[in-house]
């Protein structure tokens, strides 16, 4: 797993009110569109600075695609970053204050110590 391309996607997705709802409304266009435009920009420098090799695994792409925080926290996605960007989008759903973090905390919480290496 690309654990620096899967944070990437959360991070800059989350970073994006439209693209929050983008992502919230069609996770498989939001995806393709993010791999095939958005992996392979260099943050912070200027559009035409690209490398040309990362992808997501089908594994990554699954998960993402399915808002999956489990499957992307046991290949290492950093939980803060789905969690952040989870909260942004399914919060709203959910009527008691908190509910959301801890429906995700509980749907964590067959995971013990040692969790993932969320290292990048």
């Amino acid at each position: 797993m690309s654990k620096y391309l899967v944070d990437k996607f959360l991070f800059t997705i989350d970073r994006d009110p439209d693209l929050v709802e983008r992502y919230r409304e069609d996770p498989d266009g939001t995806v393709a569109w993010w791999e095939e435009t958005q992996a392979n920009r260099i943050l912070g420098c200027i559009d035409d600075e690209r490398s040309t090799w990362l992808a997501f695994t089908d594994e990554e792409r699954t998960a993402l695609r399915d808002h999956d925080h489990v499957a992307l926290f046991e290949m290492g996605a950093h939980p803060f970053l789905t969690l952040t960007l989870f909260i942004a989008m399914f919060e709203r759903d959910h009527d008691e204050p908190l509910a959301y973090q801890k429906a995700y905390g509980e749907a964590l919480a067959h995971l013990s110590l040692p969790y993932p290496d969320i290292t990048t």
